[in-house]
């Protein structure tokens, strides 16, 4: 818990009260997935249980494929467990709660982040229960892994752990739900590992990837866990077709180090800690290794010739060179050095790789790591990564951690938006997922993730989208609260557009693009663009329009040909997809909005109230100013035709008692329970609803309970439906004919 001082404390607390007597609180709205109620609202049916009935999803055609042939999207979630009342394994009886409850919000996969962590079950009930702090953030707690805690060293399992591991995955098998398993994420090591400066790296990231110790404790990791056999499914994980995909690391990269300049080799026990770096110890080593390739791997006339750029007598090591030196060091260097550490990942990944296969017998498809950081060209990770199985990215709206100016629209930004990040990673012929994303809570503006994600997923034909994250609840533990800045699983808001995400991109609503766009790189270019100002993000391709990812597809070639000279598109307002069927308004004045106008879905996300633009079959008038508001066909048809359809209006959500800071970019108090929503209040009208006699209008509770009935007016132009006048995120509309 983050402590203040009287005065600040006071000033906090005078803050607070006044901001409680000047602003109203919104409506409460809360989610409870145990009573979650078996609606019309239920998108189960867009799984098929058990997960992995058929066999092993495989790639074909560059794409996921079930066993048969037929393509296989992933619309998924992370599970974690860092908020108090939430847990990463849960019990028996909350596991199929759990499981359960993402079936019926569309999630057909699941990433297990933190399973290399410590079971600390225990040693957080003892500790404090106070939920939330004055300072803005809300008091977490690290995951409970499968590792035991009592051991001295990192290499044991808990058995009581594993239980609830094959149990959870057990229930989501049946339930329809594959299986994602991280194997390094955030595991600590200790004095018994025969680590060196254990208590002093961390996670080890990049360290993992060079040190042969490291190396060794992950493939005995790997092989514990993936050769278990789960009594609940009577299959070992490395045979079992529920497990989906297999990731070797978690956001960790050498390439990434060395970019981002934690090569520094400061990190000392007393000194000062900036970012991440290395003990003298790993850096010497690092350097050794750079050293003995360079030997190795060119001739000793081309030895001479780079010693002498360097400066160095015959007899002298290279050493390693720092980001700032990076536009100073000669160009046969910085390439020698580039094409080291290209080695060094590439040699890791298909190492892993090789012994997860062809020693362990791992049939799941295999992913290196993810393309991460946006501030830092791709193109160099993912020469490494793009040799697996599938590329992945992640990627956040305004992340807490990076990111000062918080609380803006994304709709207002189209250019650096997550859609035109992502597509920066994708790569012809090869399956493509983002195995994070979000934008984190607290954000007026949540409410456009979700369809806008799911959206230019789908057109940009992506394989698989897993927010981050859902946290399983501990019955008797939780409250109705949003417990952090990522935890989705009581959040009103997204929780509702969960089902709408997974209509638009698990059953294809969105068309993919007609024109695919691909981008060529030489072996020079990536590396150079190692050399780019961070202003050149996120593409760090010059000449490269960043709208164009709006307008069609948007794919790499290949890293190692002719670039591409240039690109041939002009921009437009809106940028509107080549399908017809999305476009992005942009407006200095009115601000943002996307549409999207699709046979069996429809949705205006943004500044609704400013534009007045309709779509085929949905227009809307309502009071607020920001909203998202999207309808689905539930039957399959098209909504003209469509009798049964879900109807979400979304705006904010927030805790009781939450107060923003003074400039609106976080919460100077997290708040408590119950969740509250802004309701959208005014109407919506449906249009060309052929041979409607009738609409039923049902609102729902945050458990897809029904909340009355209402009746749809008919006039010339289509059916108006009020809605506002009570607390409700989805509605169920039933047309009578």
């Amino acid at each position: 818990m983050k402590m203040f001082g009287s005065c600040s404390l006071l000033l906090a607390l005078l803050f607070y009260a006044y901001a409680q007597e000047s602003q109203p609180q919104l409506p409460v709205f809360t989610i409870n997935h145990a009573l979650r109620a078996n609606s019309d609202a239920d998108v189960r049916f867009l799984l098929s249980a058990p997960a992995g009935k058929e066999g092993f999803i495989r790639v074909a055609s560059g794409h996921l494929v079930t066993p048969d042939g037929k393509r296989f999207r992933i619309w998924g979630v992370n599970i974690a467990g860092w908020t108090v009342g939430s847990v990463l394994l849960p019990s028996h009886h909350d596991a199929e709660v759990t499981a359960r409850a993402l079936a019926q919000l569309g999630v057909n996969c699941v990433r297990f982040q933190f399973l290399d962590l410590t079971d600390r079950s225990a040693a957080i009930r003892r500790g404090p229960r106070q939920q939330f702090s004055v300072g803005g953030d809300p008091t977490t707690h690290p995951p409970s892994g499968l590792l035991d805690g009592n051991a001295d060293t990192s290499q044991v399992m808990d058995p009581r752990q594993l239980d609830r591991f094959d149990y959870f995955v057990a229930q989501l098998k049946a339930n329809g739900i594959y299986t994602d398993l991280n194997l390094n994420v955030g595991r600590l090591y200790k004095k018994g590992d025969d680590v060196r400066g254990y208590d002093l790296i961390g996670a080890a990231k990049a360290i993992t990837e060079f040190d042969p110790r490291l190396i060794a404790l992950q493939k005995d990791y790997a092989r514990q866990l993936l050769t278990h056999y789960n009594r609940y499914t009577k299959t070992r994980y490395n045979d079992e077709p529920a497990i989906a995909i297999v990731e070797i690391v978690n956001e960790n990269s050498v390439l990434e180090f060395w970019q981002r300049n934690w090569f520094r080799g400061k990190l000392i026990a007393g000194a000062r800690h900036f970012q991440l770096d290395l003990t003298p110890y790993y850096k010497s080593m690092l350097t050794a290794q750079y050293n003995d390739w360079m030997k190795a791997t060119y001739p000793a006339a081309k030895l001479t010739r780079l010693r002498t750029l360097a400066g160095l007598r015959a007899d002298q090591n290279f050493s390693l060179t720092q980001r700032q030196d990076f536009d100073s060091t000669p160009k046969p260097l910085f390439y020698a050095e580039a094409a080291f550490y290209s080695h060094v990942e590439t040699s890791f990944f298909e190492g892993m790789r090789s012994y997860l296969k062809r020693t362990l017998g791992v049939r799941s498809l295999i992913i290196g790591t993810a393309d991460h950081t946006y501030f830092i060209p791709g193109m160099p990770l993912i020469r490494s990564t793009s040799k697996m199985d599938i590329v992945d990215a992640h990627a956040y709206w305004q992340h807490p951690a990076i990111t000062v100016y918080r609380n803006t629209p994304m709709v207002n930004d189209p250019l650096h938006s997550i859609p035109v990040r992502l597509t920066r990673s994708t790569m012809a012929d090869k399956p493509f997922t983002v195995s994070e994303v979000n934008e984190p809570f607290p954000n007026d503006y949540e409410a456009e993730l979700i369809p806008i994600l799911a959206a230019y997923g789908a057109f940009q034909d992506w394989d698989g989208i897993f927010i981050y994250s859902f946290e399983p609840k501990v019955t008797g533990e939780w409250q109705p609260v949003i417990g952090d800045h990522f935890d989705i699983s009581e959040d009103p808001v997204k929780i509702a557009e969960m089902p709408v995400g997974a209509l638009l991109f698990l059953r294809h609503d969105v068309a993919s693009a007609k024109e695919i766009i691909e981008r060529t790189y030489s072996t020079t270019q990536v590396d150079e663009s190692m050399r780019l100002p961070q202003s050149s993000m996120p593409y760090f391709t010059p000449g490269f329009p960043l709208f164009l990812p709006l307008e069609h597809g948007s794919r790499i070639r290949c890293l190692d040909c002719q670039p591409t000279q240039s690109f041939h598109d002009s921009p437009s307002n809106p940028f509107r997809s080549d399908t017809g069927q999305l476009a992005w308004w942009h407006s200095r004045t009115k601000g943002g909005l996307v549409s999207i106008d699709a046979p069996r879905s429809t949705a205006l996300v943004g500044f609704v109230s400013a534009y007045g633009v309709d779509t085929s079959h949905l227009s809307a008038d309502v009071k607020n100013n920001f909203c998202s508001i999207t309808l689905s066909s539930l039957d399959g048809k098209p909504l003209s035709t469509s009798s049964l359809m879900l109807l979400t209006a979304t705006g904010r959500a927030e805790n009781t008692d939450s107060v923003w800071n003074a400039s609106r970019t976080n919460f100077n108090v997290w708040g408590t329970a119950p969740t509250r929503i802004e309701v959208i209040r005014g109407s919506v009208k449906l249009k060309d609803i052929e041979g409607a006699v009738g609409i039923i209008v049902t609102p729902l509770d945050g458990d897809s309970h029904p909340l009355g009935e209402l009746q749809g007016k008919m006039v010339e132009t289509g059916w108006v439906i009020g809605i506002g006048t009570q607390p409700a995120t989805s509605y169920l509309i039933h047309v009578v004919r």
